[in-house]
């Protein structure tokens, strides 16, 4: 019997031991020069994990949370770790972004091959308002040292105000759009009601066995107040995990500003994310942005 617990004990070690090495040649694998060098920002490798991080702390910033000054270490750097994984490279990062700075950051990410996978506050009573982008991706390990280069040079080109932020002089009360437009172009009908064009698309899936759908809140949502040539358009995607991205990408080509990314359930079945958006233009500019998002989902809208 000692014979065989040992035995078992001794495999155990091996196997440990086995896993340790694979992680040891993962981080070894890894040009850490070569990455700094592309990223623009130094780094650390982390041997146990094989995984190696570069960061940039935010210190151009001046945020004060509930009274507190906030400092890098306090939560305000940005990172980036990378990490082998079989012939290729992963990496995974979280970004420190003013709301000005949200939407110029997401488009360079998502246009040098990288995933915006959320986008929320990890801070309340902050000044300015700090948010946070995670980010992630595959590929060749230059390719996504690369990208996030070109995000971390995209952070510092917005700093100090020199980002987006869309405005808009609308008052709902004031709303004489014409619903047609935007009804021409999305292909379904919805209501006016109180200076506000509002229509859903309903999506589903399945909690606690149960169905659930558009009314339970499983649904993509646009509000519309304006005039046709000046409106603001505001609302919530509801899609799957693998269409995120390509909303992501239809929404910012149309120059729509991704204000949130994340869940509003847990269990689901299939996952469902939310993303919530805004955006400031003609009317029909702002529906064919609408339009292009919702035809990379599923059930594609009616024409």
């Amino acid at each position: 019997m000692l014979k065989t617990i040992m035995s078992i004990a001794f495999a155990v070690s091996l196997g440990a031991s086995a896993a340790a090495q694979t992680v040891s040649r993962a981080g070894a694998g890894l040009d850490t020069a070569r990455i700094e060098q592309l990223t623009g920002a130094k780094g650390k490798l982390d041997e146990k994990e094989g995984a190696f991080k570069v960061s940039v702390p935010r210190s151009d910033l001046a945020v004060t949370a509930a009274g507190v000054r906030m400092t890098p270490p306090l939560g305000l750097t940005s990172w980036a770790s990378f990490q082998r994984a079989g012939t290729r490279t992963m990496v995974m990062g979280d970004l420190v972004l003013l709301e000005d700075q949200v939407n110029p950051v997401m488009s360079v990410a998502l246009d040098n091959g990288l995933e915006v996978t959320a986008l929320h506050n990890h801070f309340f009573w902050d000044t300015p308002k700090v948010m946070f982008m995670h980010i992630g991706g595959t590929s060749d390990e230059a390719a996504l040292a690369s990208a996030v280069g070109k995000v971390f040079a995209r952070i510092k080109e917005t700093s100090g105000g020199k980002g987006e932020t869309p405005k808009a002089d609308v008052d709902p009360a004031k709303t004489t759009l014409d619903p047609a437009r935007i009804e021409s172009v999305l292909g379904r009908k919805g209501e006016l009601a109180n200076g506000v064009y509002k229509l859903v698309v309903a999506r589903s899936a399945r909690m606690h066995g149960h169905a659930v759908g558009a009314t339970m809140g499983v649904n993509t949502w646009a509000a519309f107040a304006g005039s046709d040539d000046a409106a603001v358009v505001d609302g919530d995607f509801a899609m799957r995990e693998t269409e995120l991205q390509r909303v992501l990408k239809a929404l910012r080509a149309a120059g729509i500003a991704i204000v949130a990314i994340h869940q509003h359930m847990s269990d689901e079945q299939p996952r469902i994310m939310f993303l919530h958006y805004w955006g400031v233009g003609r009317t029909s500019d702002l529906a064919k942005g609408l339009r292009a998002a919702l035809d990379v989902t599923e059930p594609r809208p009616r024409r």
